[in-house]
């Protein structure tokens, strides 16, 4: 299925929203692409670096006649607006988003949008430590993976739309449902997230460590360089799933602290051989 949109509203035109705006006008995928922000200054930069045509602070009027929206605010603030800009969204809208939690979010579209329901979500694994308009580049998006929400009341166009929206500028989709989208990406994504940020906190109690802060170390922690508002929304937004997994490792780390005590060579062996392993089984290498 191909895809052509008029007018394509971008609700937050951060790394992700402002990388979209680019993609759809490098493909000409969309004649028309609005950028809508909380800051002028921000919507200012998205528009200096070709991200979107015209720009707006009115989420709901930046709406108005448009044939695709989609919602690239953190992901605390997605259900609100959805409930802001609905009115302004027509029968044959295409409404989509980009958080990295699904599960509340889809949930509450299913109650409050008419059905066929016409909001889709999904999450296209794409992004960096990096953030704002600035940083946005119009091939963020290629050779990643979406995942896109799979229900009975979803309006069975838009979700077809949706796919093909992500696949033109460059995505692999993958359909899930969001309770099991939540409870996996916590463990891939959001705890990794937190465990490279106490790692950091970790060494950081020493004092200066610099000339011991390896590339293992770089590599570790790297995402923990990512903006602290946006992790925080995850964190709220997922918190049974990522709270399940982080009792598991906890688990897990006690057990290694278990072996390391008893002095158990065989048993860190099995460890570390599982570690490798379960690696392998999670990991294409490219």
């Amino acid at each position: 299925m191909s895809v052509h949109f008029k007018t394509a509203t971008i609700i937050g035109v951060g790394l992700l929203g402002g990388s979209l705006g680019l993609a759809l006008k490098e493909r000409k995928l969309a004649d028309r692409v609005r950028g809508v922000g909380r800051r002028q200054e921000s919507l200012d930069k998205a528009v200096a670096v070709g991200a979107v045509d015209e720009v707006s602070l009115d989420a709901r009027a930046a709406c108005e006649g448009a044939d695709l929206v989609v919602v690239c605010t953190p992901a605390a603030m997605v259900t609100s607006t959805l409930d802001m800009i609905q009115p302004a969204c027509g029968p044959d809208c295409v409404v989509t988003d980009v958080a990295s939690t699904k599960a509340e979010i889809c949930d509450h579209a299913r109650r409050t949008w008419p059905r066929p329901c016409r909001f889709v979500g999904s999450h296209p694994m794409a992004g960096s430590e990096k953030f704002g308009p600035e940083n946005a580049c119009s091939d963020l998006y290629e050779a990643s993976v979406t995942f896109v929400e799979i229900g009975d009341v979803l309006d069975s166009h838009t979700r077809e739309s949706v796919k093909a929206l992500w696949e033109a500028v460059g995505s692999q989709t993958v359909d899930v449902r969001p309770s099991v989208h939540d409870s996996l990406v916590a463990r891939t994504s959001h705890i990794p997230h937190i465990a490279a940020a106490c790692m950091a906190i970790l060494a950081a109690r020493e004092g200066d460590v610099q000339a011991f802060a390896g590339k293992g170390f770089r590599d570790a922690t790297r995402i923990a360089g990512g903006r602290p508002e946006i992790w925080r929304d995850i964190c709220l937004t997922n918190g049974r799933a990522i709270v399940a997994g982080l009792e598991d490792l906890i688990h897990d780390l006690s057990e290694v602290c278990d072996l390391i005590t008893d002095g158990d060579a065989s048993g860190l062996d099995a460890l570390f051989a599982d570690g490798n392993a379960a690696r392998q089984r999670v990991v294409s290498e490219p």
